[in-house]
């Protein structure tokens, strides 16, 4: 099973254009939050509207800059993400949006302890079944996928928890857009590809028992 991720699109859908061979055996497409930029449902729609036409077959995440109301669109649409596991093929994938909180007061921000228990109310859905694939538009705390321009990391202290303690194979996050790169929390694998506009996005394999993920850019 082949799966593409990327985020913090922003409403910049263009590089969709670009990617007609690497979508043409994907499955599924997981956007990983920041559809819009501090836009709501409408706006929301124009994105998942051209993601479907790359592929039809999408799940979805709210960031921390969608408003409130692109939730229950995601919810309507039969995409939603946001404390949620499901079974795709042979992949078990749950994930939460928004952030954590920060200085700007953005649209979709939550406690450490709602990250960790949405985290946790997706995971219980699909417990027991492997490979595991979290996705949280916050990634976790000090990698390299969190840290901002000063090099402080400002990621999610309740996603690296979660890591330590379930362990799942990969952790698609974004968010921290000058933070693209991979690391690793134990055995799983950490991936942020930046904002979609500058050409990163995740691919996702399985052969049913096993996964890999690799940070690629257009």
């Amino acid at each position: 099973m082949k799966i593409v991720s990327f985020g913090d699109v922003h409403m910049a859908t263009r590089n969709l254009d670009r990617m007609a061979e690497v979508m043409r055996d994907t499955e599924l497409v997981i956007v990983s939050g920041d559809l819009t930029n501090f836009g709501g449902a409408d706006d929301a729609r124009k994105v998942l509207d051209a993601v479907r036409s790359a592929c039809p077959k999408v799940l979805a995440l709210p960031g921390n800059l969608d408003q409130p109301d692109v939730m229950p669109f995601l919810e309507n649409e039969g995409v939603a993400l946001h404390g949620k596991g499901m079974i795709v093929g042979s992949v078990a994938v749950f994930g939460c949006g928004g952030s954590n909180l920060t200085p700007f007061h953005t649209p979709t921000e939550f406690t450490e302890e709602e990250i960790y228990d949405t985290l946790m109310r997706g995971y219980r859905e699909i417990a027991g079944h492997r490979p595991l694939l979290m996705i949280c538009h916050s990634p976790p705390h000090d990698t390299k996928c969190d840290r901002i321009r000063s090099g402080q990391p400002v990621g999610s202290t309740a996603a690296r928890r979660f890591i330590e303690e379930i362990a799942p194979d990969a952790c698609i996050s974004g968010h921290i857009h000058e933070s693209a790169g991979t690391d690793r929390i134990g055995s799983t694998i950490v991936l942020n590809a930046g904002p979609f506009s500058a050409g990163g996005y995740i691919v996702v394999s399985s052969n049913g028992s096993a996964l890999s993920a690799t940070l690629e850019f257009l």
